[in-house]
C-alpha cells in the first residue's frame, strides 16, 4: 500500500511539473483568402491549442474570428512570429467561433471587448504589455518580446 502510494505521488509529480505549453507546431491555414471576409476555416492549427498559460514565461494571445479579414492578416504575423520565438514565448489561440477550452474562456473573459483580432502580450510574471483590438505590425509585437525575454 505504500509503494502504492508513493508511485501515484510521483505521477502526480510528474504531470504537474511537466510545462504544459500553449500552442506548438502552429500553422497557417494556406486555404486563407486574405481580401476578403470570407469563412476560410481556421486560421491557426497546431497542437496543444487548448493548453493553459505556463506561469514564469512571456506569452503571445490572439483571439480572432474566421471570417475577418483583419483576423487573417494577424493570424499569419502571428505564425511568424510563432516561428521567431518558439520555445521562449508562449503562443495562446483563441478562435472565438469554435468552443473554447476553460483557459482560452478565461483569456476571453479576462481581456476580450468585442472586437478582432485581438493581442495580448503578457510578461513572465502575467502582467500585460499590450492589449488591444485591431492588427498590430509584427516589429511592434517583436520590440515586447525582445524586452520581456531580455
Amino acid at each position: 500500500m505504500l509503494m502504492k502510494t508513493a508511485i501515484i505521488r510521483a505521477i502526480a509529480l510528474f504531470v504537474l511539473a511537466a510545462p504544459a505549453f500553449a500552442g506548438e507546431n502552429l500553422k497557417l491555414n494556406p486555404k486563407l483568402d486574405y481580401t476578403s471576409d470570407s469563412q476560410d476555416g481556421a486560421l491557426i492549427t497546431g497542437d496543444n491549442m487548448d493548453a493553459a498559460l505556463t506561469p514564469g514565461k512571456p506569452a503571445y494571445v490572439i483571439m480572432y474570428g474566421e471570417g475577418c479579414y483583419n483576423s487573417k492578416r494577424q493570424a499569419r504575423r502571428t505564425v511568424a512570429l510563432y516561428e521567431k520565438y518558439k520555445g521562449r514565448v508562449q503562443f495562446i489561440v483563441v478562435d472565438l467561433d469554435h468552443q473554447l477550452s476553460p483557459a482560452q474562456k478565461e483569456f476571453k473573459d479576462k481581456y476580450f471587448r468585442g472586437y478582432i483580432p485581438h493581442v495580448i502580450v503578457l510578461d513572465a510574471s502575467g502582467a500585460a504589455l499590450y492589449n488591444s483590438s485591431g492588427e498590430v505590425e509584427e516589429g511592434v509585437i517583436s520590440d515586447l518580446i525582445d524586452k520581456t525575454l531580455r
